[in-house]
């Protein structure tokens, strides 16, 4: 989900947890979490293990109903959330079941340092109701399953967008959902870990214009990995780079180098009078330190 520091009160709201739910009903399953990592920086990269233990005495679930992962501060205040549909719909759980799956995810560059508590649950989108489960209740079926600690932004390793990228643009309907395009070839520079490290980069494109369009990550001239580019929801994809690519210089440059790209003002049948030329939309990129 990319709408982040969201009032608590309408998020609630929005997965039907301001119903006080009777517990009566026999739990459905035990949900887990697990992060990639204990302590993490705001704006890093995160992968996270999601885990459902279906119950063995399971009755069959009437309808589809949605994940909802809440990370909350240490006043219990929602600052952002993970909801997803599970990797296996509920409707097909069948009694002793092991449901997991992994996420990666970048953690908001939420104004918070500290512990962040996390509840997972499941809810039906329409009804707003959430199934019992097993686990450490908050009283409205939201279940603890785990925390983070979360660290300054300033730990991360820092990348300096260098050549080939446009302005930097926000949602109108959230600002604090940003993004920069890309021009054909776009460069990133950082100081040289002089250790293996993954790079991330959580991205989308316009594929259904540009049919066949490629990323290629290059260190210098050197190409690393080549993928496509996703159609529909934006995607974070993982490159692993090897110390003895990255070379001894003090400072490296990581290139982005699309294979096609598009002007919106030149689409046929199109209404757009934007000038640019356009390679990939870039939400977040990160190098982690294997």
């Amino acid at each position: 989900m990319r709408t982040w520091g969201v009032c608590l009160g309408l998020a609630l709201l929005a997965t039907g947890a301001c119903r006080q739910e009777p517990e009566t009903e026999t739990p459905v399953a035990r949900p887990a979490f697990k992060p990639s990592k204990a302590r993490v920086a705001l704006g890093s990269p995160l992968e996270l293990t999601y885990r459902f233990t279906v119950a063995e005495d399971l009755q069959p679930i009437d309808g589809n109903y949605r994940v909802f992962v809440h990370f909350l501060d240490s006043d219990r205040e929602l600052m952002w959330t993970d909801d997803h549909e599970p990797a296996k719909a509920t409707t097909e759980w069948q009694p002793g079941d092991v449901i997991e799956y992994s996420r990666t995810m970048f953690v908001p560059n939420y104004p918070y340092i500290g512990q962040a508590t996390v509840l997972m649950g499941l809810y039906d989108v329409e009804a707003g109701t959430r199934l019992p489960l097993s686990g450490d209740d908050n009283g409205q079926r939201g279940y603890r399953v785990g925390s983070l600690e979360l660290l300054p932004q300033s730990e991360n390793v820092f990348l300096f967008f260098k050549e080939g990228w446009h302005p930097s643009e926000s949602s109108p309907d959230d600002v604090a959902v940003e993004w920069w395009w890309t021009q054909k070839v776009a460069t990133i520079s950082l100081r040289n870990p002089k250790q293996d490290v993954a790079f991330y980069l959580d991205f989308d494109g316009r594929p259904e214009l540009v049919p066949g369009q490629t990323v290629t990550v290059k260190v210098g001239e050197t190409a690393i990995e080549t993928f496509p580019v996703p159609k529909g929801e934006p995607t974070i994809h993982r490159v692993p780079i090897a110390a003895a690519q990255l070379g001894e210089s003090e400072h490296v440059e990581i290139v982005l180098d699309i294979n096609r790209t598009f002007v919106p003002a030149k689409l046929p049948d199109g209404d757009s009078e934007d000038p640019r030329e356009l390679g990939i939309r870039v939400f977040h990129a990160s190098v982690e330190p294997s």
